[in-house]
């Protein structure tokens, strides 16, 4: 369902925004992150797709819509935040 949402993103989205009066509109897709103690839940192996890395960069993607992401930056403060 997601692949078939993503090629038609652009127009359904200007489509939504006009009919709820401008707001902004955003799809993401549902995906779920397993954590290091994934052989509790039965899996033999973890999928990448399925790691913390793998499903931000792809929340990441779903939220810029069709542009491109070029470059990215990770921002570390003093405190560890």
């Amino acid at each position: 369902v997601w692949k078939n949402v993503q090629k038609i993103q652009g127009r359904l989205i200007r489509e939504l925004e006009k009919k709820f009066s401008k707001k902004h509109v955003v799809f993401v897709a549902q995906r779920t992150i397993l954590d290091k103690n994934f052989r509790r839940k039965g899996l033999k192996i973890r999928p990448r797709s399925r790691t913390l890395t793998s499903v931000h960069e792809s929340i990441m993607e779903d939220i810029v819509g069709p542009t491109e992401i070029l470059g990215k930056r990770t921002r570390i403060s003093v405190d560890g935040t």
